[in-house]
Formats: C-alpha cells, sequence, structure tokens
C-alpha cells in the first residue's frame, strides 16, 4: 500500500513538473538549460520547480535604448556632378542661379572648329547650355572674319550637367558661362598634351595694375567689344587693369554702351569670362541683377584700385572655418532628376526567407520534457 502511494505520489510530481514546463514554454516561447527541471533519482523525490517570486528583492532593469548613430553627412553636390561623363537627356533649361544650379539638355562644343580650339579637355567642361555653344561658335567665326583674330582657345564652360565643379570655378554651374583666353590660337591644331599643359598669359603689366603694352593690342579691345554688344550676352568679366585699358581705348568714342557690360573682377587676366542671359524655355533660371547703366569708367573703377592698392588685412586671430560645400538638396530640386535621369540603379537583393519555424526551439524542449516523463 506503502510502495503503491509513493509510485502514485512520484507519478503526480513527474506530471506537474511537465505541466510548469509547458506553461513556462507558453509563456516565454522558450527555455534556458538551467530552466529544465532534473529527472528524480532514485533515492530521493525531486519536487517540481516552483515558479519564480515575485516578491524577489532582485529588481528587473529595463532593456537600454539603443543610442541611434549620427547620420553621415551629405555627399557634396560637387561630387556628384563632377562624376557624371555625360549629358541628361532631357529638354535643354537652365535650372537655378550661375553660382547655384544645374543643366539639362547639355551640348558639347565640339574640341576643334574652324576658329577655335578647347583646352583642358581631360576637364570634360566643354559642355553648356545649346545657346551658349552657339555663342561662343558664332563669336569665334566673327572674331576671325571681321576682327582678325586668328582664332580662340576655348576654357571652361560647364560640366555635362552644369552643377558645382570638384575645382576652379563658384559659377558655371547652369550652362551660360565660358571662358576665353586671351592668348590667341596657334595656326595648327594642338595636341591633347599640349592642351593640358600649355599656360595661358596673363595681361597684366609688372606692376600688376595696367596692362602689359608688350602683350595687350587693339585687337584684344574689338574681340572684348565685339562680346559686350551680342544681345544675349549678360556682362563679359575682366580684371580691373582691363577695364581701365578698355575705358582708355574708347575714350574718344561715342558708342560706350557695350562698356557697362563690361565688369572689373579679381582675377580674370589670363582669360575673359562671358556670361549669357537666361534663355528663352528655362522658366527655372535665376536671373543675375542687371549691371548699371552707365559705362562705369568712373567711380566704380576707382573704388576697384583703391582695393587692389589697400594694404592687406592682417590675418584673423582665429582662423575662419571653410564653408561647407553645396549639397543636392540646396540645389534646385529639379536638379535631382537632371542627375540621376539616364543612370541605372543597382537592383537590391530580395530578402532571405528561414525555412525552420520559428517555435522549432520550443518544441524541441518540450519533446526533451515528455521524455523525461516516458522514463519515470
Amino acid at each position: 500500500m506503502i510502495d503503491a502511494e509513493l509510485f502514485r505520489g512520484h507519478r503526480l510530481q513527474a506530471w506537474a513538473a511537465v505541466a510548469s514546463m509547458i506553461a513556462l514554454i507558453a509563456n516565454a516561447g522558450d527555455l534556458s538549460a538551467n530552466e529544465v527541471a532534473k529527472p528524480a533519482t532514485a533515492t530521493a523525490v525531486v519536487p517540481a520547480a516552483a515558479p519564480a517570486s515575485t516578491t524577489s528583492t532582485e529588481t528587473e532593469k529595463p532593456a537600454a535604448a539603443a543610442v541611434a548613430e549620427p547620420a553621415p553627412p551629405p555627399t557634396p553636390a560637387k561630387e556628384l556632378f563632377g562624376a557624371m561623363t555625360s549629358p541628361a537627356q532631357l529638354e535643354a533649361r537652365a535650372l537655378g542661379f550661375y553660382s547655384k544650379g544645374c543643366l539639362a539638355g547639355a551640348r558639347a562644343l565640339p574640341v576643334d572648329g574652324p576658329a577655335w580650339q578647347a583646352m583642358r579637355l581631360s576637364r570634360n567642361r566643354n559642355w553648356g547650355h545649346p545657346g551658349l555653344v552657339a555663342l561662343v561658335e558664332k563669336f569665334a567665326v566673327e572674331a576671325r572674319d571681321f576682327d582678325g583674330w586668328p582664332g580662340m582657345l576655348v576654357g571652361d564652360l560647364s560640366q555635362p550637367r552644369g552643377g558645382p565643379m570638384l575645382t576652379g570655378h563658384n559659377s558655371h554651374q547652369i550652362g551660360l558661362d565660358a571662358d576665353i583666353w586671351f592668348t590667341p590660337m596657334p595656326d595648327r591644331r594642338l595636341s591633347n598634351k599640349e592642351r593640358e599643359d600649355l599656360s595661358a598669359v596673363s595681361m597684366l603689366g609688372p606692376d600688376k595694375l595696367s596692362v602689359d603694352d608688350k602683350r595687350w593690342s587693339p585687337a584684344h579691345v574689338q574681340i572684348i567689344k565685339r562680346a559686350a554688344t551680342y544681345q544675349e550676352v549678360e556682362r563679359v568679366l575682366v580684371h580691373p587693369a582691363i577695364k581701365k585699358a578698355l575705358c582708355e581705348a574708347s575714350a574718344s568714342t561715342t558708342d560706350r554702351a557695350w562698356l557697362g557690360k563690361v565688369r572689373p573682377i579679381f582675377g580674370h587676366h589670363y582669360h575673359f569670362h562671358i556670361r549669357m542671359s537666361c534663355p528663352p524655355g528655362s522658366a527655372g533660371c535665376v536671373a543675375q541683377a542687371p549691371p548699371p547703366t552707365d559705362d562705369g569708367c568712373g567711380k566704380e573703377l576707382t573704388d576697384w584700385f583703391a582695393l587692389l592698392t589697400r594694404p592687406p588685412a592682417p590675418p584673423p586671430a582665429k582662423p575662419v572655418p571653410p564653408k561647407p560645400p553645396l549639397t543636392l538638396d540646396q540645389l534646385p530640386a529639379e536638379c535631382r532628376t537632371v542627375l540621376e535621369v539616364g543612370i541605372a540603379k543597382p537592383v537590391e537583393p530580395a530578402p532571405q526567407r528561414s525555412l525552420a519555424p520559428a517555435s522549432a526551439k520550443s518544441k524541441s524542449v518540450a519533446k526533451s520534457a515528455e521524455k523525461t516523463l516516458n522514463q519515470k
């Protein structure tokens, strides 16, 4: 009788252990190794493991909140546009401002023409709005035919899709700017290496405040005047010393309206800079404020020479941090389309699906508990 009661006690305790394990599986979905009840030995009765006490002195700590890593800085727009090697096959449009925009539907200026040669071919900056390219071609031919200029050496226009450049210019972003060297084209075709290595010649004299009479000529005056008289040209940028030479060369003439378009600016003594107005069909083009209506040979030029002769300012006590580069989000919204059109996007691989059921581990623990019961 006593043996029967003991046997029945063993069976009840084992069933209680199994029930406790199944309850834990249902609540937690898994069991760790130290939570599996040990089988009873032949010399002792092992009671079922008691559930964890809710009055434990050990306080459960909440999981620490995940710290989000800072987002990486956006890629500078000059790196994105500088990597483009072909134009955006869209309707030709200058988008944004000369120093903050991009170019759709660009056309390449041929590297060789009847009256021009493009320089620095490795930069791939002989692209422009079709209106600008047509203007440069017309300008070169007319300067040869009517002004006796041997031909143009053409510097930078724009990148295939415009936008900020990795080096050099702040402007030239919307395909409406072109640099023309003061050095005339030689009477032969330059090799690609010569176009990379040949240096432009400065028109400034030793004092850096006047032109060099050995290099400056009436033909230079005439080609700048021709560029400024084109209706589509908004302004021509030259060094203040060159502006002064133009004013002096035109002192006895009454035709001085074109001089107002010739604007003095730092640099620009190795080349002059032609800037077109916003062309028809470019609704997103932002125009520059028009130049003053006078010839610019008076007080404005005097003020520029005051700047050129002023002693240099002392360096700041604390270095001024560089201005952060433009990002794509700071350009006109259409520039994202200009950048992405025609570029194949990588296909993301499909996520891998697991073939094992989520409760496989729980079923394995339950099967182990059943085997323990059968051994009782």
